[in-house]
């Protein structure tokens, strides 16, 4: 198939090229470099089945780029749950009416088929733990609640259109290549000041942490259900959570230091942070799916993948 992905030199998309081009798709990479990076795709470049166009799907004129494509894995959007609080227009620009701008170009180039992915923040507050994909969905995020409008976008594009769409719902995806996330921010911390670690919230925020192979495998499982519906709706996620204290135990152990640990204070690290969340991903399970890692092994192995 001839597939584009969008966001494919990010962190997550491309992991999805490198498995799209292993199986020997045909890959149209769409990205912007604003927090993808073309080496992740380096790999890829000059081989007769791969593609790279640095555009930005908000401004650029981008609808020819979808002519003969078979499916759109679209990644792109700006991860910074905390950015919304700031910039109210951030994730409505770079989110809802990016993906728009997608769904329109598949539009008139007539593609049946896109992948999205979505986040757990749209359950907000959820207090059904683990929380199934029927759970309201009531964000307290300005992040949460674009991700819950580009679902919205996409499935009436399907319903109107004659598309059929694969909606995942992340837990906290992290491993190599990761520019962003609590692992990050410590590492970061720590190489800075290794005396003291500031700690957002009281650090007993507790989520599900999934390790980006597991992510891929269980997107790629999501696609076994059939084409019957018209929207699948799936939640990714493991089936444990790890708190954020524990993660900064881990990334001290892991850089043989033992700084002050400070807090911030209050439950969440940000406005808009969700502090317990855990997935229910059974209906994925039920497709064959099962995660490889626990959140502390997803954890323990992300800390080593940004430290080398």
């Amino acid at each position: 198939m001839k597939i584009v992905v969008t966001g494919g030199a990010g962190f997550i998309g491309s992991h999805v090229v490198d498995r799209l081009i292993a199986e020997s798709h045909e890959v149209v990479v769409l990205d912007n470099l604003s927090s993808g990076n073309e080496k992740f795709i380096a790999p890829h470049l000059g081989k007769d089945n791969f593609r790279f166009h640095k555009v930005d799907i908000l401004h650029d004129d981008i609808a020819d780029l979808f002519d003969g494509v078979d499916e759109v894995w679209h990644l792109a959007a700006n991860p910074e749950v905390r950015l919304g609080a700031e910039n109210t227009r951030v994730h409505l620009e770079q989110n809802v009416i990016a993906t728009y701008n997608v769904l329109e170009a598949m539009r008139l180039n007539e593609v049946r088929r896109i992948l999205f992915t979505s986040t757990s923040t749209v359950y907000g507050e959820a207090e059904q733990l683990p929380t199934p994909e029927e759970y309201p969905t009531v964000p307290i995020s300005l992040y949460g609640a674009s991700k819950l409008a580009c679902e919205a976008f996409i499935a009436s594009y399907c319903h109107t259109f004659d598309m059929h769409a694969w909606l995942y719902r992340f837990a906290n995806v992290i491993g190599t290549r990761s520019s962003h996330g609590v692992i990050y921010d410590f590492i970061n911390k720590i190489r800075s000041n290794p005396t003291e670690l500031e700690i957002l919230g009281d650090g007993s925020q507790t989520k599900s942490y999934i390790y980006v192979s597991d992510c891929i495998e269980a997107m790629l499982a999501g696609l076994k259900a059939t084409d019957k519906d018209r929207v699948h709706v799936f939640n990714i996620g493991t089936n444990d959570m790890t708190s954020v204290k524990r993660i900064a135990e881990l990334v001290c152990d892991a850089m043989h230091t033992s700084p002050a640990f400070t807090f911030t204070g209050g439950k969440r690290g940000w406005v808009g942070d969700v502090p317990i969340m855990l997935l229910d991903a059974s209906k994925l399970s039920n497709l064959g799916w099962q995660q490889r890692y626990t959140s502390e092994e997803a954890v323990k192995k992300a800390i080593q993948d940004l430290l080398s």
